[in-house]
């Protein structure tokens, strides 16, 4: 089992966010997805979480940078992340 500041994207700032939303290991963040996690850490830890956050936290799930996110599932991240 690897820890969660192994995977790309995730800093301690992330690292602390996820925890404190019960996502211990990566296997768990893969499980739960991008938008859930992203949607739990507003609602329970950080209102103020971004766009970039989720796009970091799809980055981990992949184990790319962020900044290597298809446009098509950056999109589909920017429609959820309007919804919140």
């Amino acid at each position: 089992m690897s820890a969660l500041s192994d995977l790309p994207n995730v800093g301690k700032v992330l690292e602390d966010n996820l925890r404190k939303i019960n996502i211990e290991t990566p296997e768990q963040l893969r499980q739960i997805g991008a938008e859930e996690a992203c949607f739990r850490i507003r609602m329970t830890v950080d209102s103020g979480a971004c766009l970039h956050m989720l796009y970091g936290i799809q980055g981990a799930i992949e184990g790319i940078p962020d900044k290597f996110l298809s446009d098509q599932i950056k999109e589909r991240l920017r429609l959820f992340y309007k919804t919140l």
